[in-house]
């Protein structure tokens, strides 16, 4: 892959787009890009990790594996979100991985030093992230309200209501995005079985709501599974 092939990947997305040329080549940025093979481990029962990183093109699955050597899945990011050591403080990880998710993921990869350079650089940028981590948490902290107070048919379409934010415009109302997920992952994410996420899909497919196959997911009314999934 080229330098410019590299840069227009780098520059997709997130923040890391709004770099000026020569922060590109002062910063040496293209030393950052990481492809992972698909299924490839990022990273992997993390102790002090000391690195964070850029989702650019593909998936990546965080999780944990708790004493009894099942995978417990925290979320699965998508291009656009920032993983890792997001707090800039080389602290336990507490055996958290990452993983190349369905595809060959892409990333751009920093130590915690060289981004505190990047911000130092650039500090208006530090507001930005700080803006990219917010919302990330706040999606994280919804998830866990909803898995406390939600029954299980609006957990599952607040989950697919969350993985629709990405493709979102001010007018959409139906729309169709790549479908990356089992049953059994949208089952782990939202505290239910596989079979109820089997019977709750079909059922969405008979409300109007979504439709599921192997490759998409077709929303055919965004308006309507907002109001669902109890998105205020």
């Amino acid at each position: 892959m080229s330098i410019d092939d590299t840069l227009l990947i780098i520059r997709k997305n997130d923040f890391l787009a709004q770099l000026s040329d020569d922060d590109y080549v002062d910063l040496n940025i293209c030393h950052n890009f990481i492809i992972a093979d698909r299924s490839a481990y990022i990273y992997f029962d993390a102790q002090c990790h000391n690195k964070l990183y850029f989702v650019k093109e593909g998936y990546v699955k965080i999780g944990n594996i708790d004493d009894d050597g099942n995978e417990i899945i925290k979320d699965i990011l998508q291009p656009g979100d920032v993983f890792g050591q997001i707090t800039l403080e080389r602290n336990n990880m507490r055996g958290e991985f990452a993983q190349a998710y369905k595809v060959d993921t892409v990333l751009c990869a920093f130590t915690i030093n060289d981004f505190e350079k990047l911000l130092m650089r650039r500090p208006d940028l530090g507001i930005v992230f700080s803006k990219k981590v917010g919302q990330q948490l706040r999606r994280i902290d919804h998830r866990l309200i909803n898995l406390l107070q939600r029954d299980a048919r609006t957990r599952i379409l607040y989950f697919f209501w969350t993985i629709l934010q990405h493709k979102l415009t001010a007018d959409t109302n139906s729309c169709k995005i790549e479908n990356y997920f089992t049953h059994e992952d949208i089952a782990r994410l939202t505290g239910t079985s596989r079979q109820t996420v089997t019977t709750m899909i079909n059922q969405f497919a008979h409300d109007g709501l979504l439709q599921v196959d192997r490759k998409f997911i077709f929303f055919t009314d965004v308006k309507l599974l907002q109001r669902e999934a109890h998105v205020g």
